[in-house]
């Protein structure tokens, strides 16, 4: 399909984030528990990816540097306003 955009590979991958975040900020709003929501749901994704052939290293150290990249992207910001 020549006039059809092809979305580049890292598009999807943004994409994909979006709507995870999207999707838990909305059960975080209709969260009738006094739970904290993004534990659980953390906790779940983890499982989820190691169910589905991530090893637990790879897992583990896209967290960590996930976390280690949090003060450059948030500028020092604790929540984003």
């Amino acid at each position: 399909m020549p006039d059809q955009e092809i979305t580049p590979f890292e598009e999807l991958c943004s994409e994909a984030a979006w709507a995870f975040a999207r999707k838990c900020t909305r059960l975080n709003t209709e969260n009738p528990y006094q739970t904290v929501l993004l534990d659980e749901i953390i906790n779940t994704l983890m499982t989820e990816l190691w169910d589905h052939g991530f090893s637990q290293t790879e897992i583990r150290s896209a967290f960590e540097k996930a976390a280690q990249d949090m003060p450059r992207y948030a500028a020092g910001e604790e929540r984003r306003r």
